[in-house]
């Protein structure tokens, strides 16, 4: 489900794409640099910049999507909805650990 399904439009696809920019700001502050994450797969244990870079390639969809929604286009609902649950938090630390180190 969806988290965020009572908000418009704008609001939804704006909290996703604000995740690029945060996130180019935090991988330049901390000296990582982020790489593209389509047809890769993550080293094991991952470290900062496969978490950063994967993040960041969620923040930058929600940028198309918003450049797109302006022109009058709406995105595949489903699509936000996965792209809103996997911004909203893994659920726990424990959960997040998981990523570096299962």
């Amino acid at each position: 489900m969806a988290p965020f399904t009572e908000d418009s439009w704008h609001v939804r696809i704006g909290r996703i794409a604000n995740w690029a920019g945060v996130l180019r700001l935090a991988a330049r502050s901390g000296g990582w640099v982020l790489q593209p994450v389509t047809g890769r797969r993550p080293p094991h244990p991952a470290g900062m910049t496969e978490l950063l870079s994967g993040i960041h390639a969620v923040g930058e969809q929600g940028e198309i999507w918003m450049q797109q929604f302006l022109k009058g286009e709406l995105p595949p609902e489903d699509e936000i909805g996965k792209a809103e649950g996997l911004l909203t938090g893994p659920g726990s630390i424990e959960d997040l650990e998981l990523f570096f180190y299962d």
